[in-house]
Order: structure tokens, then sequence, then C-alpha cells
């Protein structure tokens, strides 16, 4: 398994009126933007590159990935920095 990093990312989310956030696309710091097709039950949880915060399972374009809320970022387990 390749060396994961941590990576920021914009996400562009729907705050429901019960507080629960669902993130709807990730925005690359070029501007290309990822539907995210699949949002799994967010729960508190650690990550593999350090951290805490809440993980969401995500698939974007058939692939599963973590994505995290942490101290008001969001960033994606990534296998580039």
């Amino acid at each position: 398994m390749s060396e994961l990093y941590k990576r920021y990312v914009d996400v562009e989310v729907r705050m429901q009126k019960d507080r629960t956030m669902i993130p709807l696309r990730l925005v690359w710091d070029d501007g290309r933007k990822y539907e995210i097709d699949k949002v799994g039950r967010p729960e508190k949880r650690a990550s593999q590159v350090g951290g805490c915060g809440i993980r969401y399972e995500v698939k974007i374009h058939g692939q599963y990935r973590y994505l995290f809320f942490e101290k008001d970022r969001w960033f994606i387990e990534s296998t580039q920095p």
C-alpha cells in the first residue's frame, strides 16, 4: 500500500436543519469539482494519516474514499501530498 497523506480540500456541503452536514462535491485546488455519488453515515474516527474527526465514507467516480471533517476543515486520505 502506498503512503497516505492528509490532503486538505474544499467541500461543497448541504447543511440540514438538524445541523447534519452532507458533503456534495470536492473542489480541487485547480477548481476541478468531483461529485460525491454516495455518502456513508458519519462517524467519529481517527485517520490513518493522523488526527481525528468526523469520517464520511464517500463514493466518487466508483471509488470509495474517506473524507474527514476535522477542526472546521475537510481533508481526504490521499496518495499524493
